[in-house]
């Protein structure tokens, strides 16, 4: 099945959706990143071209928006509870928030990466 739509007919939510899975984000089931963050050229199943995007630092900054946003307070409450000793507190937070830095960064780069194709934004419109 060809989905010849205009980028104003493209659903933005399921193809965020499938580029949080790290997915095509017009056929779902090709790979959209050939490494940790390398976008391919074009989706191996439906030959999709995804090198017009233009991610540059925006995962970078969403993931740093989000991990302060949720390892900030939960420091505070950990702190505020527990009362542990520095050094423990500062390994299990350390870990915690490059553990999840790497699990965010190539989902989000997914995302942004599928919202400008569902949007046409960067060359991802059809030809007219």
């Amino acid at each position: 099945m060809t989905d010849q739509k205009s980028p104003s007919e493209r659903e933005t939510w399921p193809a965020v959706w499938k580029g949080w899975r790290r997915r095509c984000p017009k056929c779902g089931s090709g790979p959209m990143l050939s490494g940790y963050l390398k976008v391919r050229d074009h989706c191996p199943v439906c030959r999709e071209d995804l090198h017009h995007h233009r991610a540059d630092d925006g995962p970078a900054y969403l993931t740093i928006l989000l991990v302060g946003h949720l390892m900030a307070p939960l420091l505070l409450i950990v702190f505020e509870t527990f009362r542990p000793e520095p050094l423990i507190l500062f390994t299990i937070f350390a870990v915690g928030c490059v553990g999840l830095s790497l699990y965010l960064l190539p989902r989000l780069k997914g995302v942004i990466v599928a919202f400008q194709w569902a949007r046409g934004m960067h060359g991802f419109a059809p030809p007219a």
